[in-house]
């Protein structure tokens, strides 16, 4: 029989390790994209947006209201796009004549005198946009690109060099310098300068001219009409727009439909015309009856026609 440990003998020690546990592997987060760059354009709005693109000065009061009109009467934020100076050739003399008028319309549609303020901005596109709001009223914006009045033939004016609109969405001209000297777009930055807009007010609902491949309703209309809705088209379509928020004024070729404006809307809409009117010397007119009796205005006035995207382009 062996002999037991000698009582003192050390006891036998059992290592004990004491190195952590390896870590289990973790995931690398996903960065989150960064945010995309906000448009110096934008113009937040607590309410619905109606927005609007137009070729000129006076497109949205002749062929767009009452829409205008009931929106600011509901609370909606309005903001409105002009493409040309609407100068037809006379110089910017003229076509600030018409800017101010422009505005004093607004002031007449919304209720309210009062001043407005600009604020020049350089989109994110690279073109030169001038925007105006009355002060202490930042629900209304009117913007200004001031691209050359393309004329009724759409061959422009001699002293803006017979470029235009609709040459530049036909590719006869590369860009389009505005009157005011800013940097020249070309078709695709005009494109993408309207998109930004969209964007930037975030509009419900978009108004703006019948494009001119339209076969039905633009034919007989100013060209600048037809390719500023041309123009805006592409523009809502690159933006992401919903199609079934675009609304599309026939212009010229209204005449031709029933008249479906009348009695106080009628008085509203000649009351925001005759404030533009009379600083446009080519428009004015002094009494409701003066603008009525105006060819082709008096029944423009008279006649609000919209179509849908679906009813201009069934098969789009």
């Amino acid at each position: 029989m062996g002999a037991g440990p000698s009582p003192t003998s050390p006891a036998t020690s059992i290592p004990v390790s004491t190195a952590a546990p390896a870590p289990s592997p973790t995931a690398t987060p996903t960065p989150e994209p960064p945010a995309p760059p906000v448009s110096p354009a934008a113009a937040p709005c607590a309410t619905a947006v109606t927005m609007s693109v137009w070729a000129h000065y006076d497109d949205d009061l002749i062929f767009a209201n009452p829409v205008l009109q009931d929106a600011m009467a509901a609370g909606d934020c309005v903001r409105t796009v002009f493409v040309t100076a609407s100068d037809a050739g006379r110089g910017m003399a003229y076509s600030q004549g018409r800017e101010l008028g422009i505005l004093r319309a607004y002031n007449t549609m919304r209720g309210q005198e009062g001043f407005w303020s600009e604020n020049r901005v350089t989109l994110l596109s690279g073109a030169e946009l001038s925007q105006f709001s009355p002060d202490g009223d930042p629900d209304i914006t009117i913007a200004f690109l001031r691209l050359p009045d393309g004329n009724l033939n759409g061959d422009g004016f001699s002293s803006t060099g017979h470029a235009t609109l609709p040459k530049l969405l036909d590719g006869a001209i590369a860009d389009l310098s505005p009157v005011t000297g800013a940097p020249a777009l070309s078709s695709e930055g005009l494109v993408v300068s309207v998109a930004e807009l969209i964007q930037a007010y975030e509009p419900a609902r978009l108004l703006t001219h019948v494009p001119s491949d339209s076969a039905e309703w633009s034919a007989g209309d100013h060209p600048d009409h037809g390719a500023t809705g041309t123009y805006a088209r592409a523009a809502w379509q690159r933006a992401g727009f919903p199609a079934g928020q675009v609304l599309y004024a026939l212009g010229y070729p209204s005449a031709s439909l029933p008249a479906n404006v009348g009695g106080d809307v009628l008085t509203q809409k000649i009351a925001a015309f005759r404030t533009y009117a009379a600083q446009d010397p080519v428009v004015t007119c002094a009494t409701d009856a003066a603008c009525l009796a105006k060819p082709r205005f008096g029944e423009w006035l008279q006649r609000n026609h919209l179509r849908s995207e679906a009813e201009l382009f069934p098969a789009g």
